[in-house]
């Protein structure tokens, strides 16, 4: 035998993990973009989503991404301050409360609109506490 088997597995590992994180990454890209239309479907968790899978599977992407002029800020702000912008947690706030409203009020079972609720109680509370970082230059009054 000329060649180890071993050495392939290694490459073939690597390769699997680069096509997994890259469908992940297209898939939030697709619903991330699905979620600037549809009100009730998130955009920013699913922009952070696949910027972390690119980072891990395509690093042309995750530069791509970091650079589109819609998604770059949000990303950016992310992950130079872990702070969004008060916008993005108005939306973020109002966007979360109605979908799990919706779920609540469309599933008929009591103790899975129970669990629902403290869904919605803890997730809103962890949202709530996010930083808020304002841009001094975005404001109006600087221009």
């Amino acid at each position: 035998m000329l060649f180890r088997s071993s050495y392939f597995v290694p490459e073939f590992t690597i390769r699997i993990k680069r096509y997994f994180f890259n469908t992940v990454g297209g898939l939030c890209i697709v619903l991330g973009i699905a979620g600037i239309a549809l009100p009730l479907l998130p955009t920013t968790p699913f922009i952070l989503l696949a910027s972390a899978c690119f980072m891990r599977g395509s690093p042309a992407f995750h530069h791509w991404l970091h650079n589109h002029k819609t998604f770059g800020p949000i990303l950016d702000n992310w992950y130079k301050h872990r702070a969004v912008t008060s916008k993005v947690k108005q939306r973020g706030a109002i966007f979360i409360a109605l979908s799990f409203m919706v779920s609540i009020v469309v599933v008929p079972l009591v103790w899975v609109k129970i669990g629902l609720l403290v869904m919605l109680i803890v997730l809103l509370g962890w949202f709530m506490r996010l930083p808020v970082i304002e841009l001094v230059a975005d404001r109006e009054e600087n221009h």
